[in-house]
């Protein structure tokens, strides 16, 4: 909201987010499979290719 202070004005947040705890329960390593590498490959090929050349 463009033109208003913080905190802006109305409903205070339902939860207050300093008591909030982030917890990583994924496997390690996260299991990745030949599909989802695919996917990344097609829409970031060019990406990767730029950052780590070609074949890399």
């Amino acid at each position: 909201m463009q033109g208003y202070s913080w905190p802006f004005p109305g409903r205070p947040p339902k939860h207050d987010l300093s008591a909030w705890t982030v917890a990583d329960d994924w496997p390690d390593p996260v299991p990745v499979t030949e599909a989802e590498i695919e996917v990344f490959e097609r829409w970031f090929g060019d990406l990767f290719d730029e950052l780590f050349g070609p074949g890399g």
